[in-house]
């Protein structure tokens, strides 16, 4: 029965869906695991790596994480070509509003933006949704801390702690339960950290984590301002061996 609704991404099936829109997010199910958690002082984003060849040149920019401005990053799942051009749509975006109101974008602003475009690509014939989900983790003087998870549909939910890619629902089971604070109050960074490495750690199909097949960042505030940290190798080896991350799968 699929496949008579399933050509065109315009056309609902009897009972309500549509095909390819599903199809984009099964996708993404198959892509590398990112997780994020906000903490009280700053955010954090985990990602797998899947290219993890020796003669790849790791002092180029990340695989699944990157920053979008100033005050926003994003970590994606999917179809890497599909997250470049909303990367780079994203980027865009920041940078028309810095120039027009010389101040950085609210984040959800932002998010909204980007996911006008990825509904946009489910309304057309000759259009084919984005492969891609974001889990976006911004910071703004209106609302603080916040981070976003975005999917093909152009839907966009805000989290405390989030996982999108392979095996996210046993992730997000782990988050629900390990996720603890006071009052809703956000985790410490130290615990924040501490909760993403366990959860990663029972959720990626390795042997061993190190810094070849993950990669960090965080986003924090220094007098004020936010800065964006993109782990080194070395200070990912140097985190998953403070936390003692090991995987017995």
């Amino acid at each position: 029965m699929a496949r008579r609704y399933d050509s065109r991404t315009t056309i609902f099936s009897p009972d309500g869906r549509l095909y390819q829109v599903e199809y984009a997010m099964e996708a993404i199910n198959h892509a590398g695991t990112v997780v994020g958690v906000l903490a009280s002082d700053g955010i954090i984003l985990c990602a797998e790596k899947q290219q993890t060849s020796k003669l790849l040149d790791k002092s180029l920019e990340g695989e699944k994480i990157y920053e979008i401005n100033s005050n926003i990053i994003s970590g994606v799942a999917g179809i890497t070509s599909d997250a470049n051009l909303l990367v780079n749509e994203g980027r865009m975006i920041a940078q028309q509003y810095l120039y027009k109101y010389d101040s950085d974008i609210p984040v959800e602003q932002l998010v909204r933006r980007i996911c006008d475009i990825k509904q946009g690509y489910t309304q057309f014939g000759g259009l084919r949704p984005f492969g891609t989900s974001f889990l976006i983790a911004g910071w703004d003087p209106i609302i603080g801390f916040q981070l976003y998870q975005t999917d093909p549909a152009g839907n966009y939910s805000g989290w405390k702690a989030a996982c999108i890619g392979e095996n996210n629902g046993s992730a997000q089971s782990l988050l629900k339960q390990e996720y603890k604070s006071d009052d809703d109050t956000p985790l410490s960074m130290d615990s924040a950290f501490e909760l993403i490495c366990k959860v990663i750690g029972k959720t990626i199909d390795s042997s061993k984590l190190t810094s070849d097949n993950l990669e960090f960042s965080s986003l924090t505030l220094v007098d004020g301002v936010p800065k964006v940290s993109m782990f080194s190798t070395t200070q990912v080896d140097d985190l998953l061996k403070k936390y003692s991350v090991e995987n017995t799968a």
